[in-house]
């Protein structure tokens, strides 16, 4: 694999600041239940948001510190293991090798750009962005290397039930999310689940990237054209890293006490499973490339 001391460098340098972060973000605090409850904040808009009030997320709100504490927890003990595994298996020239490491790293990069620009400013920010940098030009060559040497499948893979599969889970995050931004221009103030934040920070990035890209996956598939092939197992380790993320993050929120709608909890664990089990046919079918042929000898 060409650039591969690079992309072993920046590989190792992600898993080494995320378990800092994510274990300073996993056992940093656990609220402030012990010093009379949690406090509150009064945002610009005149709302009362209830603060962490402990740890490395002191100044979030207790929704969205549970999220992230969730997120920790799956990035220190799923995601870093699946990162190292598919490093060591990509350094051997295996191709689900680098397709696990691709779609990984976009988990990382998706991640961390959102800790980047969502989080309250907290003494782990420049390592958010190291960690945002080095996932983003790490999955830049492993995916430009994917895409020099091409990838085949059996035959036998259900592309276009994958790329059905992969649009209609899009169609429906895109109108949950729709709606919920909706919401706030009937009563005109700004989406409940915006609290003291500026903006929606995960709404832009999976309106803006990744669900676009979940629809072009997926129309490629169920045209069968071969750029779909190329993105498909990238876009199912992204986003079954992901799912298993949100789900790990509504537990957190209800252990929290933090409402959860029933369509989201019902919704993602369903989509969480589906990608799995695509992305279980993509790596299943996913043919290693055959040897160079050796040289003639010359007589």
């Amino acid at each position: 694999m060409k650039h591969s001391r690079a992309i072993s460098v920046l590989t190792l340098l992600i898993l080494a600041l995320s378990i800092v972060a994510s274990g300073i973000g996993l056992f940093s605090g656990h609220g402030a239940e012990s010093e009379g409850g949690h406090p509150y904040y009064t945002s610009i808009r005149g709302e009362q948001v209830e603060l962490y009030g402990n740890g490395i997320y002191k100044d979030d709100s207790v929704s969205a510190a549970a999220q992230a504490i969730a997120q920790d927890g799956v990035t220190l003990f799923a995601g870093v293991p699946l990162l190292l595994i598919s490093l060591l298996l990509s350094l051997s020239r295996r191709i689900r090798g680098r397709l696990l490491l691709a779609g990984t790293l976009g988990y990382f990069t998706y991640t961390y750009a959102s800790y980047s620009f969502l989080a309250m400013y907290n003494p782990l920010f420049l390592v958010y962005v190291m960690l945002f940098s080095a996932g983003l030009y790490a999955f830049i060559l492993v995916f430009r290397s994917l895409e020099r040497d091409g990838i085949s499948f059996n035959s036998k893979l259900p592309a276009r039930s994958i790329g059905f599969i992969l649009l209609m889970i899009a169609f429906l995050i895109i109108m949950l999310w729709l709606g919920r931004i909706a919401g706030g221009w009937r009563n005109g103030t700004a989406p409940d689940l915006l609290e003291h934040y500026t903006t929606l920070v995960i709404q832009a990035l999976d309106l803006a990237v990744l669900l676009p890209l979940m629809v072009l996956t997926g129309a490629l598939l169920v045209r069968r054209q071969s750029y779909g092939y190329l993105l498909a197992p990238v876009v199912l380790v992204k986003a079954a890293t992901l799912l298993t993320s949100i789900s790990s993050m509504m537990i957190g929120m209800l252990r929290a006490g933090v409402h959860v709608s029933m369509v989201e909890l019902t919704l993602f664990p369903i989509f969480n499973l589906a990608v799995i089990g695509c992305l279980i046919l993509v790596l299943r079918y996913a043919q290693e490339p055959a040897p160079p042929a050796s040289p003639l000898p010359i007589e």
